[in-house]
């Protein structure tokens, strides 16, 4: 299975000309689970050629505006162009008022069941699973009830190799359980390694995403050791009495979190509008952690 992210705003609270707000697809395969919904993100669905049609779930982090104000809007288009499959949404409980508000003062009863899930800021949840994938919500650090997203593949079970298991003469009926790990014993007593009959699967693949937060070491240990980071990097550390107050993350904070949780690649984002050039942050960033890369709208990444 082919899995893919695709950033379709990589901006924070003031979009600028070429960066929208937050928002991001993760792809896998023909389905897709879309991260936070700022302003315009579906219109950047049209410009990066992404269908409405193959989102299944939806997550949002929290209810500042540059991370779900384009839910409604998308919500409503995919209603319009008349779509019949559920969509199931997770985001904090409030979020259910706003939409049923919405749609109650514009006299609009969606084509499509949507099923809402409340996420909590407490502690790490479980969510659901989609695709192969464990989905689950942890608390972050931020002005108001916040959470980041953990993507976790279910372990790859090994492929069979044909020509070993016709070698020696091993039942069909005894495929299932040498798949599931089992060595195989002959009529004479031979024990043949699964290894031998077994090829290793493809490494499963982690992905967490964390929005808007001030840096914890909770989350450090939520995130430790995932293939792939995705981490604000909201201003330049000369501006760290900003970003304390705001709750935020400067560039080198999101360095050394990643460098302290041992994740293979970073990506930074939700990038402050003073930021024309984003240089200086992936810069900044490596200095903790070289494996860095400042998102922009439009980039995609094969995580596998």
């Amino acid at each position: 299975m082919s899995i893919e992210l695709h950033i379709l705003g990589s901006g924070s609270a003031t979009p600028i000309p070429g960066r929208n707000p937050t928002a991001q697809l993760l792809k896998l395969d023909q389905s897709e689970v879309l991260i936070d919904c700022g302003e315009g993100t579906q219109i950047q669905m049209l410009r990066f050629r992404h269908k409405a049609s193959r989102i299944k779930v939806i997550l949002i982090s929290h209810l500042h505006g540059d991370h779900y104000l384009g839910l409604p809007g998308l919500l409503s288009s995919m209603h319009l162009m008349g779509r019949k499959e559920p969509v199931h949404l997770f985001g904090p409980p409030q979020l259910k008022e706003i939409l049923d508000f919405q749609f109650k003062v514009s006299e609009t009863v969606l084509k499509f069941p949507l099923h809402f899930y409340p996420t909590q800021d407490a502690e790490v949840a479980h969510l659901t699973e989609f695709c192969g994938f464990d989905i689950y919500s942890f608390p972050l650090n931020h002005r108001i009830p916040t959470t980041g997203f953990l993507f976790k593949e279910k372990p790859r079970r090994g492929h069979l190799i044909t020509e070993m298991l016709r070698q020696y003469k091993i039942p069909v009926e005894m495929y299932k359980e040498i798949k599931a790990g089992a060595d195989f014993i002959t009529t004479d007593g031979n024990l043949i390694p699964n290894h031998i009959l077994v090829k290793a699967s493809t490494p499963s693949i982690s992905y967490a995403y964390c929005s808007d937060t001030a840096p914890t070491l909770s989350t450090v240990n939520v995130i430790n050791g995932v293939d792939w980071l995705y981490h604000e990097a909201t201003f330049l550390h000369e501006l760290i009495d900003r970003a304390t107050e705001t709750y935020h993350t400067t560039a080198k904070q999101a360095g050394e979190i990643a460098q302290s949780a041992g994740v293979k690649n970073l990506i930074i984002g939700h990038f402050s509008s003073r930021y024309r050039d984003l240089k200086p942050l992936q810069n900044e960033a490596a200095l903790a952690f070289d494996q860095v890369i400042a998102a922009e709208d439009g980039m995609k990444f094969t995580l596998r």
